[in-house]
């Protein structure tokens, strides 16, 4: 009785001896072109979390949205809920937050002012 099983085998390694590649093959293709920038570039610093989220009430019966972060300099104010925010900072921390535009908050409890443009400064609570 004669086996197929060898001569096939030896058919598949005389056709794996012909390929003779002479070069690796190479994984991952073609090294990062911005290595060096990378490897150089400065630090990147990472906004302040939100350490507190506030609903205002003011004076006018308007409703303000101000989220203040935990580096005490930086707040963001909404004047709609789900509105843009407008990014206030301050000199120093605890002082009063502002932005271009005429955008105001002094305070940071459950008691501030907040000027907003078109409207004077007013009280509102949380």
């Amino acid at each position: 009785m004669k086996h197929p099983v060898p001569l096939i085998a030896i058919a598949a390694l005389l056709s794996l001896s012909a390929c003779g590649k002479s070069e690796p093959e190479v994984v991952g293709g073609p090294a990062d072109p911005m290595a060096d920038q990378i490897a150089n570039a400065a630090p990147i610093e990472l906004p302040p979390p939100v350490k507190a989220s506030k609903q205002y009430r003011c004076k006018d019966n308007s409703l303000i949205f101000v989220d203040f972060l935990a580096d005490d300099k930086t707040a963001n104010l909404r004047t709609e809920k789900n509105g843009a925010p407008t990014k206030l900072t301050a000199a120093e921390a605890g002082g009063a937050l502002k932005a271009d535009g005429g955008f105001e908050v002094s305070g940071s409890g459950d008691q501030v002012s907040i000027t907003v443009p078109g409207k004077g400064a007013q009280s509102c609570k949380a």
